[in-house]
This record gives structure tokens, C-alpha cells and sequence, in this order.
């Protein structure tokens, strides 16, 4: 069992959080848990993990089952542990209630999710027809709605976009699970803060994560703003680089791209002109750790209260190690 320091939860005043991102399009579920096991020992604070049905690229080559790895995950760990998850379409919004409330009962404190409307790679595998975007949020909303009511413990009858009949859930935790907000976008990020209760982003080119933070904020937004940054580590510059390039090219494409096309297959073959150059925009990749210090103390300053750390290479134990004896001490004296 961990030997870490207490678990703090996002957004505690004054006390940031440094979380472990758990990557399951790229690490095999058994591996991915010894992972999230190992980044507690070295000292993070808690952990996020993706929830997908197909990776990014064929390289990455993984795909677990990401509600029943946070079961194992949870109950081999002490910290807190959270996932995003994309409700109306894969998922059938009163079986997420049922699954979180199930999560929360045995782990009190410890579980959250950030809801999203979701990509065609993980949706469209249901055969139902792959929405716009409006859809897309409006579809998000009423799942929310549904999921907060079960998390009361009411008897929920919903027709719209989803359709829920008469479901009432029988065991619930004694303090709902959050349910934070998943944002790339300003105008996502503006139209989640009438319902989150946090929100959660990625680092982009330009800190265009900023601009998405400031939305949330600017429209009312409550709870904390956590920030999932992507980062490449290795002994040398040039393995740094080489990992990012092949494991992260795949990531580099913003809206509608990156949510409209089915396929690994799809991405790669729109990776194949990619450059490096391109790459370096979107993950952060130094051989140094300070670099890395250096680059996350300035998320923390722009006012992220959680920085959940991705190295997108698929061996963790070294950036693990590192992170543990050199990254996250020096961002906590700071």
C-alpha cells in the first residue's frame, strides 16, 4: 500500500494538486495500473485517466476499459483518481450515474469525472449517426441533468436527446462524485460553467488553455481549473523528441478534425506530414527537468490549481522516477 502524504483534493486552497495522467490509449491496462500505482509512491497527488475505445494512432496500440481499471486502480492506491468520460451515445447516461455512484460508495472522496460530448473515434461504434456540435453539447446537458438527478437518489424519467425510463439508483455515496466539465474550446468552457463544478483543459499552442480558462471563469465557472499537460522526458534531447513525434503526432489537430474522424487509421493517415516543428507546439519535450519546472510553474501562475503530468511515451518508470525525485519537489518549494 502507499507509503505518499495524505491525499488533497483539487482546488484546496492554496495547495495545488500534481496528478498523474494515466494514458489508456498507449499503455496496457495492467501495465498502466502498476503505473498509476508507482506515480503514488514517488509523491503525485492524485490521477486522471483517458477513457477511449480506439487510441489516436495504431503505434499506440492500446485501449482498455477505462470504468473497469479505475475499480483496480482505486482499491491498489490511497489518492484520488478521476476520468473523463463522454455520456449520451457509448455510454447511456443513467449506466455512467450507476457507475461513479458505485465508485464513490466504495471510495469515498476519492472519485471524480469530467464529462464531455465526445469524438466519432470512441461514438460512432454504437452504428447511431455521429451529431454536429450543438447536438453534440445539447446531448451533454440533458446527460448531466440525468446524472445529477440519479446522484440525488430521484426517480428519473427523461425524454430528449437521451431517453431514460423510470431509473432510480439503489446504493449512492454519502457526497456526490463531482462532476467537473472536459474543455477545449472557450465557448465549451463558457457554456459548462452554468453546470460544472470544475474544469478541466489541455495545454495548447500559444496557451490557448489560458484563453479557455478565462472563459470559464468569466462566465461564472465555480471549482477548480485543472490543466492535463502533455510532456516529453528522456535521458537526451533527441529520444525526447523521438518519442513525442511518434506517439503524439496523431494529437496535434484541433476542432472539427480531431472530433469528427472514426478511425486510428483516419488519424495517422492525417499524421503522415506532421513535423516535428508541429509536434514541439503541443507536447513539451526537454531532456531537463527543470525545463519542465519551469514550464509548469508557469500553468500554476496563469491560475490552474491542478496540473495532471502526460509524458506521452509508453515506459513510465523513468519519467516516474524523475518527476518523483526532481519535478514535483521543486514545484512545491516554489
Amino acid at each position: 500500500m502507499s507509503t505518499s502524504a495524505p491525499a488533497r483534493s483539487a482546488g484546496d486552497e492554496g495547495v495545488p494538486r500534481l496528478g498523474f495522467h494515466a494514458s489508456q490509449e498507449q499503455i496496457a491496462p495492467s501495465q498502466l495500473l502498476r503505473d498509476v500505482q508507482l506515480a503514488e509512491q514517488v509523491g503525485f497527488d492524485g490521477a486522471m485517466s483517458s477513457d477511449h475505445f480506439m487510441p489516436w494512432s495504431a503505434r499506440q496500440g492500446h485501449s482498455g476499459f477505462t470504468l473497469s481499471w479505475l475499480g483496480a486502480a482505486l482499491a491498489s492506491t490511497e489518492y484520488p483518481i478521476g476520468a473523463v468520460n463522454a455520456p449520451g451515445q457509448r455510454y447511456h447516461p443513467a449506466v455512467v450515474a450507476q457507475a461513479y455512484a458505485t465508485l464513490g460508495e466504495m471510495f469515498p472522496g476519492r472519485v471524480w469525472t469530467a464529462l464531455g460530448a465526445g469524438q466519432a473515434m470512441n461514438e460512432h461504434i454504437t452504428g447511431d449517426r455521429w451529431p454536429d456540435l450543438e447536438t453534440r453539447r445539447r446531448r451533454l446537458e440533458e446527460c448531466v441533468d440525468v446524472i445529477r438527478r440519479l446522484h440525488r437518489g430521484e426517480r428519473v424519467t427523461h425524454e430528449g436527446l437521451v431517453r431514460v425510463d423510470d431509473a432510480v439508483l439503489y446504493d449512492l455515496p454519502a457526497e456526490p462524485v463531482p462532476l467537473y466539465a472536459a474543455c477545449i474550446t472557450p465557448e465549451s468552457a463558457r457554456r459548462a460553467a452554468a453546470w460544472a463544478e470544475g474544469m478541466i483543459t489541455l495545454n495548447q499552442p500559444g496557451h490557448a488553455e489560458r484563453d479557455v480558462l478565462a472563459a470559464y471563469r468569466e462566465a461564472g465557472g465555480s471549482g477548480p481549473v485543472m490543466l492535463q499537460v502533455h510532456l516529453s522526458w528522456a535521458p537526451t534531447r533527441g529520444q525526447a523528441e523521438e518519442i513525442a513525434h511518434d506517439q503524439w503526432r496523431t494529437n496535434v489537430f484541433g476542432p472539427p478534425l480531431d472530433q469528427d474522424m472514426p478511425t486510428p487509421e483516419h488519424f495517422d493517415s492525417a499524421a503522415e506530414e506532421v513535423s516535428l516543428r508541429r509536434v514541439l507546439d503541443a507536447v513539451r519535450t526537454s531532456d531537463s527537468p527543470q525545463a519542465h519546472v519551469e514550464h509548469l510553474a508557469e500553468d500554476l501562475e496563469a491560475g490552474f490549481e491542478a496540473l495532471y503530468l502526460h509524458h506521452v511515451g509508453q515506459e513510465q518508470r523513468s519519467w516516474l522516477e524523475i518527476a518523483g525525485e526532481h519535478v514535483l519537489p521543486a514545484l512545491r518549494t516554489r
